[in-house]
């Protein structure tokens, strides 16, 4: 929805959009500046990034990945 709000926001605004779409214009303006600076994103979206790696070093090392989210 960002991608589609900013592709349109010339012709029609941000507010108007987001009137017609089901989305709050500060989620818009959030979501922006989330993806211009990564340090703005929440603490579990920071700490699902650390443990990625882990989590999917522990998944491809149970016999090609035979157990599932819970499990893991």
């Amino acid at each position: 929805m960002i991608d589609f709000i900013d592709h349109h926001r010339s012709a029609h605004g941000v507010e108007p959009i987001c009137t017609v779409l089901p989305i709050a214009p500060t989620t818009y303006y959030a979501h922006k500046a989330r993806r211009t600076d990564p340090s703005k994103r929440p603490a579990r979206a920071k700490r699902d990034d650390e443990l990625h790696p882990e989590i999917r070093r522990a998944w491809s090392s149970s016999y090609g990945g035979v157990y599932g989210a819970f499990k893991v």
